[in-house]
C-alpha cells in the first residue's frame, strides 16, 4: 500500500488547490485522506486510482 502526498497527486495530474480538495472530500467526491501527521495529509493510492477510473466510465458512459 502506498500513500501519497499532495505533490503525487499533482504528478497524477490531479491539481487541485487545497481548498478545492477539502471540498470535494467534504461533498464525498474525492477519496478521504489519512491523516499521517499533526498537519500532513496522504492519501492511499488504490483509492485514488479507483476514482480516476470512476470519472473515466462516467465519461465513458459506463455503469461504474
Amino acid at each position: 500500500m502506498r500513500l501519497l502526498s499532495p505533490q503525487d497527486l499533482e504528478s497524477k495530474g490531479i491539481d487541485f488547490s487545497s481548498s478545492q480538495l477539502r471540498e470535494l472530500i467534504s461533498l464525498g467526491k474525492f477519496p478521504k485522506p489519512v491523516k499521517i501527521g499533526l498537519r500532513r495529509n496522504a492519501w492511499v493510492e488504490s483509492e485514488v486510482d479507483a476514482w480516476i477510473q470512476q470519472l473515466i466510465a462516467e465519461r465513458d458512459g459506463v455503469a461504474a
